[in-house]
């Protein structure tokens, strides 16, 4: 029905009010008319006035009745806008009638219905995210274009403040970008990717170098209608695999130079004998034993290689026993004594009274892991200087280890070096030169230690440069269960 309608209240009362002026006018207009029926003209103007009045008067309530009816639920509307502005995403309206307002109040509630689907929606991507961040073993870094951190999960926040604790240099933030990073928390390894970034407005990588870490960084734009506002970074440490790449070539490198110099000897010595150009018997075999010397030195290197690649796959064979370590290291001093003696090295065995006995331990082994130490001290030790192998009985937290130590008075171990020398082909002086008769390796320390830790045991070292050098084993006394 139309009186249900806005438009249809609002046209009952504008008809309302224009019979009432109708009235008023015909009352007004009865003065100037001459009517026949005199006397009923006193009681036609009182019934227009009663009825002007009544008019009037339910004309007026009409009006605020319907002034009611259409400012509520406009201001229940309006308060409920407020509400869902402040984040009351489940505000409705009531619905109280089935026009206009009726509609506009069921559309509003569902829109309201609809924003509260998208925001919650929203807040479950974000937690999601959120959730991923946090899990993430890489630093995730946002700045805005400014610089400023404006999202980062828990390591890219300990990343971002342990840098920005760190000095830089001017040449570490771009000379010119300086004054600019002041004012910005990108550190400065970053700074100069970050800037590149936000210029070009393409995605990026690179890889920084923090005190002795080493990070690859990628960095990408965070675009909005055409213009950069800012940039995400995503850090990962990879110090370990520059080690391990670093390993990879400089192993090459030295097994191909191990390899190359008695190759080369051995070819060249070959083709003098070819060409004839010894000219005496002496001299044939003076040829002859540098190739068969070199042939000796090329099998050791390839051996040792094998060797040191069976251990560290786990492949090992030991043949385990109890094993007498006094009559063993009684046994490796007398191999050694003649060279030391021509080396003019004073070598020194030192044995506790108590017996020194290991449960479980392959003995070629231990002795192999005895002679590459005492030929490593007497390649490095000068004329006249002493090298000690002791041994001893001990116990940490309650487990009992035998100690052998072999320490030598050489030229000693600079610090830096220290935790690279069980590496294979490492050299901690690099002036160093093997004699020829000794024909190292490089390979003896990695597989002394690949031996010891195959025991359950450990293997240290402490050296001072220009005093010498100490080694010191570790062997559990009884077999691991």
């Amino acid at each position: 029905m139309i009186w249900r309608s806005v438009v249809g209240k609002l046209w009952i009362t504008i008809i309302g009010l224009v019979a009432v002026v109708l009235l008023i006018l015909g009352m007004f207009l009865l003065q100037y008319i001459d009517i026949a029926f005199t006397k009923y003209q006193h009681e036609i103007k009182v019934l227009f006035v009663y009825t002007a009045i009544i008019g009037f008067l339910l004309s007026t309530f009409f009006a605020f009745f319907l002034s009611t009816k259409i400012t509520q639920p406009l201001l229940q509307m309006k308060k409920a806008a407020d509400l869902i502005s402040q984040g009351e995403y489940r505000t409705r309206v009531p619905i109280r009638s089935s026009d206009e307002i009726g509609e506009l109040a069921n559309t509003f509630n569902h829109m309201a219905a609809e924003l509260d689907t998208l925001i919650r929606d929203l807040n479950h991507e974000k937690e999601h995210l959120g959730s991923v961040l946090r899990s993430m073993a890489d630093a995730v870094v946002t700045f805005d274009a400014a610089g400023q951190v404006i999202l980062a999960n828990p390591h890219g926040q300990q990343l971002i403040d342990r840098w920005n604790d760190l000095q830089w240099s001017e040449e570490e933030t771009s000379g010119n970008g300086t004054r600019n990073r002041a004012r910005s928390q990108v550190p400065g390894p970053l700074f100069e990717l970050y800037r590149t970034v936000l210029r070009q407005g393409r995605d990026m990588t690179d890889k920084v170098h923090v005190q002795s870490g080493v990070w690859s960084v990628v960095m990408a734009p965070l675009k909005s209608n055409d213009s950069v506002r800012g940039a995400v970074a995503v850090m990962r440490d990879v110090t370990e695999e520059s080690k391990l790449e670093k390993l990879r070539r400089d192993f090459v490198a030295n097994v191909s130079h191990e390899i190359r110099t008695p190759l080369s000897m051995l070819q060249g010595y070959s083709e003098a004998l070819l060409d004839d150009i010894a000219a005496s018997p002496e001299e044939r075999k003076e040829l002859v034993q540098v190739i068969h010397d070199e042939s000796l030195r090329m099998g050791r290197l390839v051996k040792d290689l094998l060797d040191l690649a069976r251990m560290e796959a786990g492949h090992v064979e030991m043949n385990l026993g109890k094993v007498d370590l006094e009559s063993l290291v009684k046994r490796v001093h007398r191999k050694f004594l003649v060279y030391a003696k021509e080396s003019g090295i004073d070598l020194n065995c030192r044995l506790p009274n108590a017996p020194l006995v290991i449960e479980a331990a392959d003995e070629d082994r231990l002795e192999q892991v005895l002679t590459n130490l005492l030929d490593n001290a007497m390649r490095h030790t000068p004329r006249g200087a002493r090298i000690t192998l002791s041994c001893s009985v001990g116990s940490i937290n309650n487990i009992a280890y035998v100690q052998l130590k072999v320490q030598d008075e050489g030229q000693g171990i600079p610090e830096e070096d220290l935790p690279y020398i069980f590496e294979r082909f490492y050299k901690a002086d690099k002036a160093r030169t093997r004699g020829a008769s000794s024909g190292g390796t490089g390979l003896g320390l990695a597989i002394v230690k690949n031996i010891v830790e195959s025991h359950n045991g450990r293997i240290e070292v402490e050296s001072t440069v220009g005093k010498g050098t100490t080694f010191t084993l570790l062997l559990p006394v009884e077999a691991a269960k």
